[in-house]
């Protein structure tokens, strides 16, 4: 994601979600980002988000709800509305927009104890801040590999019963397969990949095998280590070329958890023909 020069977020009466966002923006973005916050039915910042920020060293006392037709649309180019329930503001112009649904954690119901109150407003915030770590995350990618195929390979107990499913679900039977593995090649397949936080449960590793992504050629595999050490990647393994199995450039790597990631790319008819006698590997520079 590029870098946005001006972030806004909005709610309805900018008095809790859009202002606590825009306080934890200001603290983990600094002067990097412009950040406000605006709603379309401004009141006043409720004395619990204040307190709630304040709990994580971060002042709203001075904030005052705007409205969003006092912002300048032309600098904002990236929005993000907090709205669930309600009908979010409208903004005009020509910036990215981003929806986070947070509940809002006022209540008009004068029976709910404050102490409950004051959990749904931690809760907003350390959602909205959840988030806001991922967006931070975000900001300046370095550059990255140029894939040609997302690969994802699962161990199974039972590969003639897998491969039934997998073909069934996927439309489509394996090019190849041996008494280990099966092969399934989609290239019209758009991947929708999702991560999932733990949530505190246990990861079972040993089930996904690996991830990895195609590029073009030897020279792709050797720039993506350059580029992995730029990033701060961890590599497993250097590049090299292997011979055993799939013959393959590759080049492994670990992400946060110790998953294990392949950036690989298939060997042509003319570097097959090179394959060694004692098939060993060959790292690659």
């Amino acid at each position: 994601m590029h870098r946005p020069r001006t972030l806004l977020f909005l709610c309805v009466a900018n008095s809790a979600r859009s202002q606590m966002a825009e306080g934890l923006a200001r603290q983990l973005l600094g002067d990097r980002v412009a950040v406000q916050s605006a709603g379309s039915e401004p009141s006043v910042v409720h004395p619990l988000a204040i307190e709630v920020m304040g709990e994580l060293g971060i002042d709203l006392a001075s904030h005052r709800s705007k409205s969003v037709q006092s912002i300048d649309p032309t600098p904002v180019d990236l929005v993000v509305t907090l709205c669930a329930e309600e009908v979010c503001p409208a903004f005009l112009g020509a910036a990215r927009r981003l929806h986070w649904p947070i509940p809002d954690p006022a209540s008009k119901d004068p029976s709910l104890p404050q102490d409950e109150l004051r959990t749904r407003f931690r809760t907003a915030r350390d959602q909205i801040l959840a988030r806001l770590e991922i967006l931070q995350a975000l900001l300046e990618l370095p550059p990255s590999p140029v894939a040609h195929e997302f690969h994802a390979s699962v161990r199974v107990r039972d590969l003639p019963r897998s491969v039934r499913f997998y073909a069934w679900l996927l439309g489509s039977e394996p090019r190849e397969w041996t008494h280990r593995y099966a092969t399934f090649l989609l290239p019209d397949l758009r991947t929708n990949f999702v991560l999932l936080v733990s949530d505190g449960k246990e990861l079972h590793h040993d089930t996904l095998y690996h991830l990895g992504i195609c590029v073009a050629d030897r020279a792709a595999v050797v720039g993506a280590h350059g580029l992995a050490k730029a990033a701060g990647a961890t590599v497993h393994k250097p590049p090299r070329t292997t011979w055993r199995g799939t013959p393959l450039h590759e080049l492994w790597l670990e992400d946060p958890d110790g998953n294990l990631v392949e950036i690989y790319a298939r060997l042509t008819p003319e570097e097959l023909a090179q394959m060694p006698a004692d098939q060993e590997p060959l790292l690659l520079s």
